[in-house]
């Protein structure tokens, strides 16, 4: 049925005086959507997930968060639009923009390393592993960049290693246990437990990489160009989320047992948490080191990805954390 002029115009007039008669704040209250995903859940978990615990909500923020098992498998579902944001590495981020991807680095949360290269206790040096066989996970991922730039560091080519891809931190671990590989890079969370399984940490990785950042949060600009206001307040969110986890060691640690299902014995949760408070690894201001940022860009440059260096300004975004910093520093 066609409407005559008279008829539609009365009905938009309708339509509009209803609209407005909504009350400001039903719209205010109105939460804004916002799909973040973090690696899978770890030790750690309390320091990531403590966003869940309203800090979102205070932001007047709808917080879908998930988990994926690689930062590639997070970097793919961002470009392919099924995230709004995720925490990476700046190492599959930088060679997927350097090619054109639309992505964007919007700050650095956790700026220290707690990885580092685990193998069997008989092992004494690097040198050792010549030859050996070294679990890692998606090329230019942490565990792979942590590996070569440290193996390089000794003199060791990464020819003269068998590298093989098994995933998460849990999986790569377990192969190492199993005696499936000779080494790999995992988070530092195994070292209470590592003796009893005839394992050992045998070098820290940041002892050999003081500039190597652990996480950032990256968007892309479809997403903020479609909701920016989100991103600001997802980032206030992580702000006071991080300040909160980090003067709140029970209640943190709870969480991460929640999270994980890990026991009450289970000393891992603690180790990490008081690791990354002693070695100031999380930045809750979500900085921007450009020094280190650019850094993390100029080692893929080479055999490891990229043929020429990157200016990593190219795809920072530094308006959204501002302000999100103004607004968490103005409550």
């Amino acid at each position: 049925m066609v409407l005559r002029s008279s008829s539609a115009a009365c009905i938009a007039a309708a339509v509009t005086t209803a609209l407005l008669s909504l009350s400001p704040a039903c719209a205010a209250d109105a939460p804004l959507l916002w799909r973040h995903a973090v690696l899978e859940a770890k030790s750690d978990a309390g320091i990531f997930f403590m966003v869940t615990r309203g800090f979102a909500e205070k932001q007047g923020l709808k917080l879908e968060l998930s988990q994926v098992k690689t930062d590639s498998i997070g970097l793919k579902a961002m470009i392919a639009g099924e995230l709004d944001s995720y925490d990476g590495i700046i190492g599959g981020t930088v060679m997927a923009a350097a090619r054109g991807a639309d992505v964007r680095l919007l700050g650095c949360h956790w700026q220290g390393l707690p990885h580092g290269i685990f193998t069997k206790t008989g092992v004494t040096s690097i040198q050792e592993l010549k030859g050996k066989t070294f679990a890692i996970s998606s090329p230019s991922a942490l565990p792979d960049l942590v590996a070569k730039q440290a193996l390089a560091k000794f003199g060791i080519s990464a020819n003269d290693i068998k590298f093989v891809n098994l995933g998460s931190d849990l999986d790569r671990y377990k192969a190492l246990a199993a005696g499936v590989v000779d080494a790999t890079v995992v988070s530092s969370e195994y070292v209470p437990i590592a003796a009893t399984q005839g394992l050992k940490l045998l070098l820290p990785g940041r002892e050999v990489l003081p500039n190597y950042m652990r996480l950032c949060y990256f968007s892309t600009v479809r997403a903020l160009s479609a909701r920016r206001d989100a991103a600001v307040r997802f980032m206030a969110a992580e702000m006071a989320a991080l300040r909160y986890a980090l003067s709140h060691r029970e209640e943190t640690i709870a969480l991460t047992r929640e999270i994980t299902g890990a026991k009450a014995d289970d000393p891992r949760p603690a180790y990490i948490f008081d690791d990354t408070v002693a070695t100031h690894a999380v930045d809750p201001d979500l900085s921007l080191p450009m020094e280190k940022v650019q850094w993390m860009a100029d080692q893929l440059v080479g055999e490891n990805g990229l043929s020429r260096p990157y200016d990593m300004r190219a795809m920072i975004e530094a308006d959204v954390r501002q302000r999100a910093l103004a607004l968490v520093q103005g409550h």
